[in-house]
């Protein structure tokens, strides 16, 4: 796994190396005499110490081996590979197609009652009609090279807007204005994108807010992040989903969000920049 520009992460990756570490002390070993059991160069050894080579999982059964600790090889591989979910390679998530990623995300969706969402790119995907969904993942595909199921996708993704109309879910929504004129498809996928905008604005479920392009900042335009309720914050780069989960990293993401919101517009403001932009595209 590359190295994580999530501090949750490495936090975590460095918590399973101190158990590693806590076994060869427990059973007496130097990290030469482990390496030697394990069947590896020494070398290996102190990179996993150092938390800077992730241990597989047969890493893990041969370590708990050397140090007579069997018993504990399935709770660290457990959690080994919750490190590794902290920080996903979209190529890795998407091998195989995006169908897969969205399909999980209608469950991650569910289980959600508020939803905080800041973007400065595009449209959230449980606001996207088929069109704009279909442009803007034909997109990706085509940039990463990703197998064809784009029509499944979308399908997928798609279906998340069925939260807006159910009970139990709350969305809060803070869209940059370029958002809004940032072109995916053709002039008329975006007039309908910005139509089903106004569609959803009065929604019960539903709180949207558009930062003016010439708002005055008290914080800067930042990567697109979901906050799901408040146990994980999903910010989305160009390379990766990092799943942050480190508490006063969620507290971080909070607080920008709450900043993000002062400087938005809501209600008929938000209304007149949306029928402003759709002006332009209709």
């Amino acid at each position: 796994m590359p190295s994580s520009p999530s501090s949750s992460a490495q936090a975590a990756r460095v918590a399973v190396a101190a158990r590693l570490r806590e076994l060869m002390l427990d059973a007496r070993l130097e990290g030469r005499e482990l390496a030697v059991r394990c069947g590896w160069n020494p070398s290996k050894t102190s990179r996993i110490i150092n938390a800077k080579t992730p241990p597989s999982d047969a890493d893990i059964k041969a370590w708990c081996r050397a140090c007579d600790a069997e018993d504990q090889a399935a709770d660290l591989i457990a959690t080994s590979r919750a490190v590794e979910s902290m920080y996903m390679e979209w190529r890795r998530l998407h091998r195989a197609g995006m169908r897969k990623t969205q399909e999980t995300l209608l469950a991650e969706y569910e289980q959600t009652a508020l939803t905080r969402v800041y973007v400065s790119n595009v449209v959230p995907g449980f606001f996207q009609t088929t069109a704009y969904a279909t442009a803007l993942l034909r997109m990706i595909r085509q940039f990463q090279g990703y197998p064809d199921d784009v029509t499944e996708a979308v399908a997928a993704r798609v279906a998340r807007s069925r939260f807006l109309y159910e009970g139990g879910h709350r969305f809060v929504v803070i869209m940059e204005e370029a958002v809004l004129r940032h072109r995916a498809g053709t002039r008329e996928t975006m007039a309908g994108q910005l139509r089903h905008l106004l569609a959803v604005l009065p929604l019960p479920s539903v709180t949207l807010g558009i930062i003016p392009a010439g708002a005055e900042r008290t914080v800067w335009p930042l990567e697109a992040f979901y906050l799901h309720d408040s146990r994980r914050s999903v910010v989305e780069t160009l390379t990766a989903e990092i799943n942050v989960v480190q508490p006063r990293e969620l507290t971080d993401y909070a607080r920008a969000f709450e900043e993000l919101a002062k400087m938005a517009v809501y209600g008929p403001a938000a209304k007149d920049i949306i029928t402003a932009a759709l002006a332009d595209f209709a």
